[in-house]
């Protein structure tokens, strides 16, 4: 185990443990399929590529139509008691805690309207969730007492969030601001067909700092930010600028397929040490993403051994929820660096 250890770190600066080799044996012995086999390890996917190739090298694994154990494969798994991954998620709320059930007629209505929403773009690292995750967050929030008859502000809105949050009529007032006014221009066009009043609706990028009207002034924000650290900086501190004060909360997913666990831990040190708030909650792989379309594009597809499209929804990341507290302070600066989405860890970009 120590030789494929020191074989990978020589292969890759992204942290690896003995510990991670053996989730993607694991993996490996559920599943032949490399997306499923990523899904499974919870690694960052260029990680679990390289762990996957010292151990093909080795005679451990072998690539066919897909990814499987050798015979010599199985007996060093037997060696060091490796089994294989088991999936017990909740058949009923498919790990995200709610009752989607309670909101069914809602979720019906969203996936109407979402029917001609525009396609994710590559150039602005654009994915969204699936509409049932969409309703599930109006859920959470609304469970945690951040919807209702409180401001929200949504942070870049690929997944149409705001409009799932017009149908729900919980908030008092809605702002969404995005990049891309492809979506502004959809959401705007939706706001008017329901006649929905209470929303401001910005094309803006989340590199330039926000102005006043979006600053201390809403009660819950959510935004679902790129994997780096640079991003999480721009994206979850911005919108912790625009809560009034203490006691207001904020959502954003965060990933394992791009993000170690000493990702995670610099993440957690940006929430605790700079901006000062409290993680209230981590729920895992709440939030479920549908394949982008542009696989292809992506520094996934040059890395995987075997070039297949995923045929299930392999994206996934955690839903954290976070509350402000005296002294929680926003990142208001500018982002002078012009690519905030790619570190060695990012695939989907």
């Amino acid at each position: 185990m120590k030789e494929i250890v020191i074989k990978v770190r020589e292969k890759t600066n992204i942290p690896v443990y003995e510990r991670t080799v053996e989730n993607v044996i694991s993996a490996v012995q559920s599943s032949s399929d490399i997306w499923r086999i990523v899904d499974l390890s919870e690694e960052p996917l260029p990680l679990v590529v390289t762990i996957l190739e010292v151990l093909n090298a080795l005679g451990y694994i072998e690539f066919r139509n897909g990814v499987f154990l050798t015979e010599e494969g199985k007996r060093f798994a037997d060696r060091y008691g490796i089994g294989r991954r088991e999936d017990y998620t909740c058949p009923y709320c498919k790990g995200k805690t709610v009752d989607i059930e309670v909101f069914k007629d809602l979720l019906e209505k969203f996936k109407e309207i979402v029917k001609n929403r525009p396609e994710p773009k590559h150039e602005f690292d654009q994915a969204y969730v699936t509409p049932e995750t969409t309703v599930a967050r109006i859920i959470l929030m609304h469970t945690r007492g951040d919807l209702e008859n409180r401001e929200v502000f949504v942070l870049g809105d690929d997944d149409l969030t705001s409009i799932a949050l017009m149908l729900s009529g919980l908030p008092k007032r809605i702002a969404v601001l995005d990049i891309d006014d492809r979506l502004t221009k959809f959401i705007e066009k939706t706001a008017e067909e329901i006649g929905y009043n209470n929303i401001d609706i910005f094309a803006f990028d989340l590199r330039k700092p926000l102005p006043d009207y979006a600053l201390r002034k809403f009660d819950t924000f959510i935004t679902d930010p790129p994997e780096t650290v640079d991003a999480i900086r721009a994206f979850v501190g911005r919108g912790i600028a625009t809560l009034k004060g203490p006691g207001c909360a904020g959502y954003f997913g965060i990933t394992r397929r791009e993000s170690s666990l000493n990702k995670w831990r610099d993440i957690q040190k940006l929430l605790l040490n700079e901006f000062e708030v409290v993680i209230t909650d981590i729920i895992r792989n709440f939030n479920e993403y549908v394949n982008w379309g542009y696989e292809e594009e992506t520094r996934a597809w040059k890395l995987v051994p075997i070039k297949v499209r995923p045929t299930y929804n392999w994206y996934k990341s955690y839903m954290f929820r976070i509350q402000t507290l005296e002294g929680s302070k926003g990142y208001e600066e500018e982002i002078r660096e012009e690519d905030i989405y790619n570190d060695e860890e990012a695939s989907t970009t």
